[in-house]
């Protein structure tokens, strides 16, 4: 049993090596011969081999793009985990038979690259290459799309949510003119911005949105990732950008925002990884890089406690860091195409921390990583 995974033994055995590395790396007075042993250890628990992954689930019939868990709310012993496919297909994962429950069809057989639940698993939000964001009514057992929104945006950026009060949303989303951002509300749909950059600004696209806000009921704020690099903090209620950062050369594929901490992280076609501040006065700044081994990341997530996060690589392989200082944690290798998409599971429940890979293999493998950190 791999001392990684969270079970009983392996976590007593994972305090005791913890407890052990801090006495060798603070040279606390001990016998050179135990200091020796200590050194052993470690060295054999380095040289064990990545965790295969929990479950893997396969049925797709096709590259899996998005993931979504929904493992709380009033049903917490009935598990799910949503996934968008190339095909049009979003399917409803039980992860107590590790089978579909329902598949869904909305899209027109087009791409799904965003699925999202609204406040429990019965209400979807789902985003597709057709150029319709729907939403979707699961409840008791049906499967229709109640709703939808005309994007006219040809390109990949996910649309971003935020719960801004009991049933309404705000919904952040790429325009149909080439550098706008749209802000609308749901269920009604009305518009509440549209975020353009300044002239002569050459953003480019925009290709990852994060609605996010330091607490409710706090102004709603933006940050989007563009096609030459940068990454802007938009305030939305202004509808006016309020710093602007240069993170990469190439377009930022991904980025996630930890705003307990005000740092984020991005990631794009090259082998480093931007990790970014937000300072008092609201401007961003590069707060460290990490350089990676192969290059390209397309998907980036902080988990829920924000203790570590996870990227998915063009390299077939998921990379897990610590947060607090992007120690690199465990590479784990399964996929056998590029990984698309990762999601952690956010509920304290029998299936809490565990974290959901979607690969062009066609495969979502689901592993329990650091669960006890």
């Amino acid at each position: 049993m791999h001392p990684w995974n969270s079970t009983v033994g392996s976590a007593s055995l994972k305090l005791m090596l913890k407890l052990l590395a801090r006495l060798f790396q603070r040279r606390i007075l001990i016998e050179d011969s135990m200091k020796s042993k200590v050194a052993s250890l470690l060295t054999v628990l380095m040289a064990l081999p990545p965790p295969d992954p929990q479950f893997v689930l396969r049925g797709t019939s096709a590259p899996v793009h998005t993931l979504h868990f929904s493992c709380g709310g009033p049903e917490p012993d009935i598990p799910l985990l949503f996934s968008g496919s190339e095909n049009g297909f979003i399917h409803v994962w039980n992860l107590k038979t590790h089978r579909v429950d329902t598949a869904l069809d909305g899209h027109g057989r087009k791409s799904v690259y965003c699925v999202e639940t609204m406040g429990g698993k019965d209400r979807l939000l789902s985003q597709g290459r057709d150029q319709r964001i729907c939403l979707w009514d699961l409840a008791e057992g049906r499967t229709s799309v109640t709703d939808s929104v005309f994007t006219e945006h040809m390109g990949f950026c996910r649309c971003s949510l935020l719960k801004v009060a009991q049933g309404r949303w705000l919904m952040a989303m790429a325009a149909r003119s080439l550098e706008e951002v749209q802000i609308l509300e749901l269920p009604s749909k009305t518009s509440v911005c549209t975020l353009k950059p300044e002239v002569g600004a050459k953003l480019g696209m925009p290709m990852c949105l994060k609605l996010w806000q330091l607490s409710c009921g706090s102004q709603p704020v933006l940050l989007a990732g563009y096609e030459d690099g940068s990454v802007v903090l938009w305030n939305v209620s202004m509808g006016k950008a309020l710093s602007q950062l240069s993170c990469h050369q190439e377009p930022v594929m991904s980025l996630d925002f930890d705003s307990e901490k005000a740092k984020g992280i991005s990631g794009s076609s090259e082998k480093v990884l931007s990790i970014w501040c937000l300072n008092e006065q609201q401007n961003l700044q590069v707060y460290k890089t990490h350089e990676l081994v192969n290059a390209g990341i397309s998907d980036i997530t902080i988990r829920p406690d924000k203790k570590i996060l996870a990227t998915a690589g063009w390299d077939h392989r998921i990379r897990i860091f610590s947060w607090k200082k992007l120690k690199p944690l465990a590479v784990l290798d399964y996929h056998t195409a590029t990984v698309h998409c990762v999601s952690f599971s956010d509920h304290s429940s029998p299936w809490d921390r565990l974290l959901a890979a979607g690969s062009k293999d066609q495969r979502i493998s689901v592993w329990s990583i650091y669960a006890q950190t």
